[in-house]
């Protein structure tokens, strides 16, 4: 029988690196960082725990798995990318606690006014801002309760807050959460909301959620929030909603496109938090720690013909229920 290959493309430890050999300690374990990683080795790949661009798995007769190291499966889902007898599994888990602070942090900001409280501190300029929001009593509204939506919405109850979820389908609503939907009631949602909070992949149906005809259902001092992917957001749609005071205000980890232009109008939007794509990734340890035992403990069950945690439903992009 032929030694089963693993393509590992994680930045692991030694202490990392003893466990994998443990869970399949007579594979073959290669390791190299995604960045480094090429198409002979990916080909060659039985299990790869990391992401691959999806282009160097078309056509692999020999790839049985492939661990993602995001919850977003964009790319690997498409026809024609994974050969028929393989799984494929996400990080779904690993990204909730980082990306909700990262929200949380951006919240806040808009809501004291730190943006403002930081130009004017590089101009030297003391003067107080009024009107400030409070986040205890305000209306939220989260679009995508996967887990980072549903951590966002938790932390969001406990500081006080009513929640309001929007879902793909219909299902269990979290004890925290206070009233769910499906996208059908986003134009009744919209009107209601202090907050909106979006998570969401970046799939055909998920893209240009939020344009102008959107935007201009929110209130005058609403805060617009996304950590999912860009285009859930039409950009120009949101720079002219801020430029023309429609909305209070925006946090953006994710942007289109991405990287974002120099002249892009939402650099110069006022009341605009952008950041550049780092709320989750490995800025985080403790969410590299997470997706690397989540990994390994697939890699056990896998060992052990076990069913593996978040396998996804190649028809729908999501993990399966």
């Amino acid at each position: 029988m032929e030694q089963e290959k693993i393509l590992v493309v994680l930045p692991v430890k030694e202490e990392h690196k003893e466990r994998i050999q443990n869970a399949a300690p007579d594979a073959k374990t290669t390791y190299c960082l995604e960045a480094e990683v090429t198409k002979e080795q990916v080909q060659d790949a039985n299990i790869i725990i990391g992401n691959v661009k999806p282009e160097f798995l078309k056509d692999s007769r020999n790839l049985r798995w492939i661990q993602l190291n995001n919850a977003g499966t964009e790319g690997f889902c498409e026809p024609g990318v994974l050969p028929k007898q393989a799984q494929l599994t996400n990080a779904t888990g690993a990204y909730g606690m980082a990306i909700s602070e990262h929200l949380i942090a951006m919240l806040f900001a808009l809501q004291k006014r730190l943006d403002i409280y930081h130009d004017q501190q590089t101009d030297h300029r003391w003067e107080k801002q009024t009107h400030m929001m409070v986040t205890e009593g305000s209306h939220v509204l989260v679009i995508g309760l996967g887990d980072i939506g549903t951590t966002f919405a938790r932390k969001m109850k406990v500081l006080g807050a009513h929640v309001t979820g929007i879902r793909r389908s219909q299902k269990p609503k979290p004890e925290y959460v206070d009233a769910q939907y499906t996208m059908e009631a986003l134009p009744e949602l919209l009107p209601q909301a202090d907050i909106v909070a979006m998570s969401l992949p970046g799939y055909s149906d998920t893209k240009g959620v939020i344009g102008e005809k959107e935007l201009q259902l929110m209130k005058s001092n609403a805060i617009l929030l996304n950590v999912g992917r860009g285009t859930a957001i039409d950009s120009l749609a949101l720079a002219k909603a801020l430029q023309g005071r429609s909305i209070y205000g925006a946090g953006l980890d994710v942007t289109d496109p991405e990287p974002l232009p120099e002249d892009h109008p939402l650099w110069d939007a006022p009341h605009c938090i952008i950041t550049p794509h780092v709320s989750g990734g490995y800025a985080l340890p403790e969410t590299l720690e997470k997706i690397l035992n989540l990994s390994i403990e697939n890699l056990e069950r896998y060992e052990k013909g076990e069913a593996l945690h978040n396998i996804i439903d190649f028809s729908t992009g999501y993990v399966k229920r």
